[in-house]
């Protein structure tokens, strides 16, 4: 099993905070209320006390939260990166400056010079990829950067149906460097093959810097 030992680095709500670039990012972004604080809480194994914050009110997070990851495990051997928990989009009450705020720490942080390995992108299992979740793939297809796809609240399909979405989702022209994973955040199975398989990507196109 992986275990991923993590430390708050800092909270960035301008692009002047920003932290010096130190080690390979990787980005989790998604629609808001999609489900983003809760994987991540529970890839960090903090389910009980709480890394990133989990609200029931969508768009909680309105900065970017940059994690340091120590990860230890047979499986992937040692080694240290960042995560970057971005501000959810798509949510229909901010205002038009908000939104435009969100845009611009979003495109701001992309396109400074650090050395984003790849981006993790959370889409809500029961509803596939709406509005905002395909403005977000052409824009990353722009910026030619590497995507994982991650379903989250795969326990709230019915089970007879979960194949049946995955089939229209893929066939859907989603594109993923691996086969998109379906999560509920509590399955541990689940999470470690996930840490698995964000620890390969990170190998197979992380960019030094």
């Amino acid at each position: 099993m992986i275990h991923w030992n993590s430390e708050t680095i800092c909270t960035v709500f301008n692009l002047s905070q920003l932290p010096p670039a130190q080690l390979p990012e990787v980005v989790f972004v998604g629609r808001s209320n999609v489900g983003k604080s809760t994987l991540i809480n529970a890839l960090l194994n903090r389910l009980s006390k709480k890394v990133a914050f989990v609200s029931s009110k969508p768009g909680k997070t309105r900065s970017l939260n940059f994690y340091k990851i120590h990860s230890t495990g047979k499986e992937c051997g040692e080694r240290e990166f960042c995560i970057v928990d971005m501000p959810g989009y798509g949510y229909a009450s901010r205002s038009k400056d908000e939104r435009a705020g969100w845009w611009r720490l979003v495109e701001g942080y992309f396109h400074s010079m650090r050395d984003i390995v790849f981006v993790v992108h959370l889409i809500d299992f029961r509803h596939g990829p709406q509005t905002g979740d395909v403005e977000l793939t052409a824009w990353m297809d722009e910026l030619d950067m590497p995507r994982l796809i991650v379903f989250t609240k795969g326990d709230k399909t019915p089970h007879g149906r979960a194949k049946v979405f995955y089939r229209q989702y893929v066939e859907s022209g989603l594109v993923s460097v691996v086969p998109p994973v379906v999560t509920s955040g509590r399955n541990d199975a689940v999470m470690d093959g996930l840490r698995v398989a964000i620890l390969q990507i990170i190998d197979e196109f992380q960019v030094k810097i």
